[in-house]
């Protein structure tokens, strides 16, 4: 059975949310409600109860911090807890939140490819950057 990461990465729970959370943003144990990554947290939780935990812990809207970070395409590491900054290729993210858009022919692209990840990244310096894929690449 695939976990919940696993699953989301997949395209295959577009209903929730990943948010990751370095570990100099947050302090405590999440273990609770989160995987335990090398340097963070990354949860998994239902879209709606994820929107509000990610402005509870990144202190920010995630659609208008999507909608920011969404102008600066650049590399978002595939798990979801790294990318490359696009001021400067050693600084980390302080967090990042992604959701799965479900596959549509329609739209064409990427859509037509199959489930699409969406992922924004806030690094560490203050620059915002995003990327997207195909779910499974």
């Amino acid at each position: 059975m695939a976990s919940r990461r696993e699953a989301f990465l997949a395209g295959e729970r577009p209903d929730d949310v990943a948010i990751f959370i370095d570990d100099d943003v947050v302090e405590g144990d999440l273990s609770d409600a989160a995987e335990r990554t090398e340097n963070g947290w990354l949860l998994i939780v239902d879209g709606e109860s994820g929107r509000s935990v990610f402005q509870r812990l990144a202190g920010v809207d995630p659609m208008a911090f999507a909608r920011q970070a969404g102008d600066a395409r650049t590399a978002v590491d595939r798990d979801l807890t790294g990318g490359d900054c696009p001021e400067d290729s050693d600084h980390d993210p302080e967090y990042v939140f992604a959701f799965v858009e479900a596959q549509n022919e329609e739209v064409g692209g990427l859509y037509a490819d199959g489930p699409v990840v969406h992922a924004y990244a806030h690094c560490e310096c203050g620059a915002d950057y995003s990327e997207r894929w195909v779910a499974g690449d």
